[in-house]
Order: C-alpha cells, then sequence, then structure tokens
C-alpha cells in the first residue's frame, strides 16, 4: 500500500504543470491582457443585455399588435377602443396623438394644412416609437465592428511580447514564444467570441423592427382615414377562430346556372 502511494506521488511530481492556460496567459499579458478581457467582457455583456430586453420590448408590441387587429376596431370610436388599449401600449400612443392632432387641427384655416397636419401629428408618433425601438441597436453594431480589433489589439500585443522573448533568448524555444502565442490565439478567439452574436443579434432585431414598423405604419395610416371620415372608414376586422375551429372560406360569387345568362354591365 505504501509502494503504491510513493509511486503514485512520484508519478505526479514527474507530470509537468500546465504553464499555458486561460489564467496563465493573463498573468504573463499582464495590464494589457486583463484590460483587453475586460473591455470584451463589457461588450459581451451590453450585447446580451440589449438582445434580451429588445427581444421583450418586441414581443410585447407584438402582442398589441395582434389585440389591435382582432378587437380595436369593433369599438363605436375611436376614443372608446383607446380607452381599451393598455395606458404604455405603442397604438394607444398612435390614437392618442391622432385624437390631439384631430382636436387641434380645427384651428388650421386650410383644409390641406388641416390634413397636413394630422399626417405630421401621426407620423411624428410613429417615428418616436421606431426611434424607441432602435435604441440601444446602434452598440450592437458598434460591438459587431469592433471587437475584432479590440481582440486584435491583445493579439498583437501577445507577438510583440514573443518576439522580445526570442530576442532576449536568443533562440525560438517553444518554451519562450507558447505563452505569448497562446495569449495572442486567446484574444484573437476572444474577440470573435463577442463580435459574432452582436452581429447576428443586430441583424435578427432589425428584421423585426421592420415587421413592427410596417404594423404601426399600417395602424397609422388607418387612424388617419377613420379621423378624416368622421368615423365612417374601417378597416376591416380580423376574427381569431376558436381553438379546433376550422377558419370559414370566404363568400365567392354566385356562378350562374344552365341556361341563364349573366347580367350585363
Amino acid at each position: 500500500m505504501l509502494t503504491n502511494l510513493l509511486a503514485a506521488a512520484g508519478n505526479a511530481a514527474a507530470t509537468p504543470q500546465n504553464k499555458f492556460g486561460f489564467a496563465e496567459a493573463l498573468e504573463q499579458g499582464g495590464f494589457i491582457a486583463y484590460a483587453t478581457v475586460i473591455v470584451l467582457g463589457i461588450m459581451s455583456f451590453g450585447s446580451f443585455y440589449i438582445l434580451f430586453t429588445k427581444f421583450f420590448e418586441q414581443q410585447r408590441i407584438m402582442r398589441q399588435a395582434r389585440e389591435v387587429r382582432t378587437g380595436f376596431w369593433r369599438a363605436s370610436s375611436l376614443r372608446e377602443g383607446a380607452n381599451k388599449l393598455d395606458k404604455n401600449s405603442a397604438f394607444r400612443q398612435l390614437v392618442d396623438d391622432g385624437l390631439l392632432a384631430e382636436d387641434e387641427h380645427g384651428k388650421m384655416v386650410n383644409e390641406t394644412d388641416a390634413h397636413d397636419w394630422l399626417y405630421g401629428s401621426l407620423r411624428r408618433s410613429e417615428d418616436s416609437i421606431n426611434a424607441r425601438l432602435a435604441g440601444g441597436l446602434p452598440f450592437l453594431a458598434t460591438v459587431g465592428a469592433t471587437a475584432p480589433f479590440v481582440g486584435l489589439f491583445g493579439t498583437v500585443v501577445g507577438i510583440y511580447r514573443a518576439l522580445i522573448n526570442i530576442g532576449i533568448a536568443g533562440s525560438a524555444s517553444i518554451d519562450k514564444v507558447a505563452g505569448p502565442v497562446g495569449e495572442a490565439l486567446i484574444m484573437t478567439a476572444l474577440g470573435l467570441l463577442v463580435a459574432v452574436p452582436a452581429v447576428l443579434a443586430y441583424n435578427w432585431l432589425q428584421a423585426r423592427n421592420k415587421r413592427i414598423a410596417e404594423n404601426l405604419s399600417g395602424f397609422s395610416t388607418d387612424v388617419l382615414a377613420n379621423i378624416n371620415s368622421k368615423g365612417a372608414v374601417r378597416p376591416a376586422m380580423v376574427t381569431t377562430p376558436a381553438k379546433g375551429a376550422t377558419p370559414a372560406a370566404p363568400a365567392r360569387p354566385a356562378t350562374p346556372t344552365a341556361g341563364t345568362m349573366p347580367p350585363k354591365a
């Protein structure tokens, strides 16, 4: 038993320690290596924070859009429909701004100016919502464009340190260059690891924002038409079939029976 313990201790002592791990590379890199990793860490944390917060914000507005399509236009007036919407709803903001513009457009002398005032008010409200949705996306674009270069900075510093070690030792032995070169490769990998998710998140969120902007634009147009027509113009309501039910097929025009002639225009 004692012999086996001594043999195991001898094998452990003979096993070389790994001096080229991640922590060892940072320790050898010093302040620059730690600073580079901290900057990349802040970029990565900020990217994922924006990704999740914007995702939940977009999901809330998409849910509001479905509610508007199925129930808003069942109300007898815009004011009644607006009261049924959540106070923080983006579509409630459009309706409120449109109603406020309608209350003020009577002060316009020219009817064309009144229409332009209504259109401009709704457009301004729509743009403010889109601007809020786009908040944070420039940070994702910046991270996707600059993170590889931050990692490249650490790579350049690591290669420089490897060249200094070669110059001091007078030979390119593996023990002199493995640490700095390993540090350089780690910095390159970290830069790509931070940049790729940021670029993917930016493109994905941007595509979802475009779909939301289309919904807002269509709703804004419907609100403008309803205001200008004094409530006469309304979009077709979308009905949601019950779970398991088959949606009703649209009505088709009657086909003339044999021996009858279709009416002339």
